[in-house]
């Protein structure tokens, strides 16, 4: 069951055609990851559109408390002051996830479950990598949660199928050509989502 956090997120006022604020979440905060190169390359694709800002929110450097409570104490807040008023403020969100066990990762349920209003009526897309599944068996699982929060999930996806091998050391793609197109796909409708929404809750405030 999702919970409000305890610190304030209000939408930041923005203007129809300032930019978007993109949050890149990585889900995975295992040993030896290997989704800062995953969401290292999907930034730096966002950061070529003169129409976003991208903030990448790590949750391995971002730790959030694993134990919900309506009543967060000092820790719990520190925690939360770091992630939460950067998820108010996007406009829109790419989560970057791997796929363990034929899902997501716990510290990407447990950041969702730690708010609601932060996700609201915004529009979220994926990255997603693994070994042969390219990580979309855990897209799949991470749909209907997002709709839970009152998200909207956009159509495309970008997903790596044995991704190990197509990164080089640097975290370059040696072959960019295919997944450059996919982020742009679901870039733009990302940006046609956001700008939408944002619209949306301006002149009418959502009420889940």
């Amino acid at each position: 069951m999702a919970t409000e956090t305890a610190v304030s997120t209000a939408d930041s006022p923005a203007g129809a055609d300032s930019p978007i604020q993109l949050a890149v979440i990585v889900g995975s905060t295992r040993d030896g990851r290997f989704g800062p190169k995953v969401a290292g390359w999907f930034a730096d694709r966002a950061r070529l559109r003169s129409d976003m800002i991208v903030d990448i929110v790590d949750l391995a450097e971002t730790p959030l408390p694993t134990s919900l409570t309506h009543r967060p104490g000092p820790d719990e807040l520190t925690a939360l002051e770091a992630v939460s008023p950067r998820l108010a403020r996007a406009d829109a969100f790419a989560v970057v996830t791997p796929e363990y066990n034929h899902s997501y990762p716990a510290s990407l349920k447990n950041a969702i479950d730690w708010h609601f209003t932060e996700w609201q009526a915004k529009p979220v897309g994926f990255v997603s990598y693994g070994g042969i599944s390219g990580g979309l068996r855990a897209v799949e699982h991470l749909r209907p949660v997002f709709a839970e929060v009152h998200a909207v999930t956009v159509r495309d996806t970008v997903s790596f199928h044995n991704a190990g091998g197509l990164f080089d050391p640097d975290g370059r793609l040696k072959d960019p050509e295919g997944p450059d197109t996919a982020a742009k796909v679901m870039l733009d409708q990302l940006a046609w989502w956001a700008r939408a929404l944002r619209t949306a809750r301006a002149t009418h405030p959502y009420g889940a």
